[in-house]
């Protein structure tokens, strides 16, 4: 079966038990955990910056940093492979080496490289999951982050390596770091799902308690309208 027809699957026989559940209630599929903040981060620069991580499916990820304050853009995509394979029913094989992920694009003097990754391991995904989130399994769905510089680098590793130490998750970090080496934006359907489909079963579960666990760890980074792929096209 493939990733798609299961991901279709899994929402069908959901789809009963979803619904009679209150959206961002109990019942959601991952918890987030409570972090520190990174010891190593980088000093607030001049200009946009972009980062690039992938933590399961891109609808959730893409959702959360579009609610987070200081991001310009937050964009579903594919990064890992090359641009000939960089299409949703290829990448779904598993074979491409892609990831689905996010690109974000943020003012570093309003919220930090640092900060973003906070988010990312704490209420994005769970970073412990190898080669999986949640109900979706493959490679696709593997954690990672496309680092833009040594910058980005250093500031990750010794994050990874800092929680690892504090044992803040139950099982080691799987996250790997790669250089980013090209983003290729998602379909024009994926983007901007979770806010397009607040009842779509899938979001329901999986990623609207993401929403509410951000707003609820991270007041003072939480924004209540998102910037939407959309609107930053029209």
């Amino acid at each position: 079966m493939s990733t798609s027809s299961r991901r279709r699957s899994l929402v069908a026989l959901l789809a009963a038990a979803v619904f009679s559940i209150a959206a961002g209630a109990a019942g959601a599929a991952e918890d987030a955990v409570t972090i520190p903040p990174p010891a190593v981060d980088e000093a607030a620069g001049a200009g946009t910056e972009t980062a690039i991580f992938a933590g399961g499916c891109f609808w959730g990820v893409q959702g959360v940093f579009q609610h987070v304050k200081g991001v310009k853009s937050a964009v579903s995509g594919y990064a890992g492979g090359e641009a000939a394979s960089a299409q949703y029913e290829t990448v779904s094989t598993g074979s491409t080496g892609h990831a689905e992920s996010v690109e974000v694009k943020f003012d570093p003097k309003q919220v930090s490289y640092g900060k973003l990754l906070q988010i990312f391991f704490s209420v994005a995904h769970n970073p412990t999951q190898l080669n999986f989130q949640g109900p979706d399994q493959g490679t696709q769905y593997r954690s990672a982050l496309f680092v833009a510089g040594p910058e980005q680098r250093k500031v990750a590793e010794h994050y990874i390596d800092q929680l690892d130490k504090a044992h803040v998750f139950a099982k080691p970090i799987v996250t790997k770091v790669s250089d980013a080496a090209g983003f290729y934006p998602a379909e024009a359907y994926h983007q901007d799902f979770l806010t397009l489909n607040p009842t779509y079963p899938y979001i329901v579960y999986n990623d609207l308690p993401k929403i509410e666990n951000l707003k609820s760890l991270f007041p003072a980074d939480y924004r209540n309208e998102p910037v939407l792929v959309r609107k930053a096209k029209g």
